[in-house]
């Protein structure tokens, strides 16, 4: 992405499509709930490491980034890829799911 690795409003519609709570993300980037609550309320913008891992969970969920170009109005964009296999339901006990 030429602007930003990653905007707090692309996380938080990335998240939104996949129908994850913060906590489900923050598991599959491998960091704290926290550090990705704080990006998308604009409290503080983590590492590019840890902007590369938040996004590449998403990725990797079938979270799509795209730019539409410089038209007023218009930035960074958000779309799912497919039907992500993502909205499958996740397997009993995983981060942001209750175990029975």
């Amino acid at each position: 992405m030429p602007l930003a690795l990653l905007t707090p409003q692309q996380c938080r519609a990335g998240r939104a499509l996949l129908k994850w709570p913060q906590v489900r993300l923050a598991a599959k980037a491998e960091l704290s709930e926290g550090t990705v609550r704080d990006f998308e309320n604009e409290v503080r913008t983590p590492p590019a490491p840890k902007l590369s891992r938040i996004r590449r969970a998403l990725e990797d969920a079938g979270v799509m980034f795209t730019a539409l170009g410089d038209q007023v109005g218009q930035g960074p964009a958000v779309r799912l890829k497919t039907a992500a296999p993502a909205l499958a339901t996740p397997a009993e006990g995983e981060a942001g799911e209750p175990s029975a």
